[in-house]
C-alpha cells in the first residue's frame, strides 16, 4: 500500500492500481479527490468534507463511489444515485479493492457547550487506522495511526497519550494545517520521546510504502 499525505487531514491510498481517498476537506487541495476510485468521509466539517471536491471526484470517475456517515451521505446521495453509501460502527466493506471497518460514532468535545456531532474512522486493510476528529482506539492491532496532532478539540498530552493506548507500529501527523512551522519541532520532539512509536511526519505530496 502507498500512503501519500495531502493537506491537512487528506490522504490517498494506492494499492493494485486503485486509488481510496479519506477526508478531501477544504484545507486540502482542489484536486484531492481527483483520480479516486473510492471516497471515505468521516464527518461533517469541512476541513473534511468539501462537496465540491467530492463532486469533482465522482463526475470526473462516474465509477467512482463515497463510503460516509448518514449526515455526509444525505448531502449527496440524491446528486449520484447509487454510488454514496453510508456506514456506522461495526460495519465492513470493500472500497476499491481495500477492505475497510468502521469504528467510532461521535466526534471529540471542542466545548461542552457546542453539541457533538457523529463521526467515524476507517481501519483500512487491517493496518492503517484514520480516526477522522476522534481519538478513536480500534480494539485491534493497528500499523500505521494517522495521527491528529493540532485542531481546536484537543491538546499534545492527549496525543501523546492516544499514541500509547493504540500502540502502533508507526504514527503520521495529519490535521496539522493550523500547525505552524515554528511549532512543529515541539510537537515532532515530544510524541516522538513520549508516544512510545516511530513518529513521523510527511509533507503534502509526499508518499511511504507501508
Amino acid at each position: 500500500m502507498k500512503l501519500t499525505k495531502k493537506s491537512h487531514a487528506c490522504i490517498r491510498l494506492e494499492k493494485d492500481g486503485r486509488t481510496l481517498v479519506i477526508d478531501p476537506g477544504g484545507f486540502t487541495e482542489q484536486d484531492a479527490a481527483l483520480g479516486a476510485d473510492a471516497v471515505l468521509v468521516t464527518h461533517e466539517h469541512p476541513d473534511h468534507f468539501d462537496e465540491n471536491r467530492l463532486r469533482a471526484g465522482l463526475e470526473a470517475n462516474p465509477a467512482a463511489e463515497i463510503w460516509t456517515l448518514r449526515s455526509v451521505a444525505e448531502q449527496l446521495s440524491a446528486a449520484f444515485p447509487g454510488r454514496v453509501h453510508t456506514v456506522g460502527h461495526g460495519d465492513t466493506f470493500s472500497a476499491a479493492g481495500f477492505d475497510v471497518q468502521v469504528h467510532g460514532e461521535l466526534h471529540a468535545v471542542i466545548h461542552p457547550d457546542i453539541p457533538r456531532i457523529t463521526n467515524i474512522g476507517f481501519l483500512v486493510d487491517g493496518s492503517l487506522f484514520h480516526p477522522g476528529d476522534a481519538l478513536t482506539v480500534p480494539g485491534q492491532p493497528v500499523e500505521t495511526l494517522m495521527l491528529p496532532v493540532m485542531a481546536p478539540w484537543n491538546k499534545i498530552s492527549e496525543v501523546i497519550d492516544y499514541v500509547r493506548e493504540v500502540k502502533p507500529q508507526r504514527a503520521f501527523d495529519i490535521h496539522d494545517a493550523l500547525l505552524t512551522d515554528l511549532a512543529r519541532p515541539i510537537y515532532d520532539r515530544q510524541i516522538g520521546a513520549l508516544g512510545g512509536t516511530d513518529h513521523g511526519r510527511l509533507a503534502p505530496g509526499d508518499s511511504a510504502e507501508l
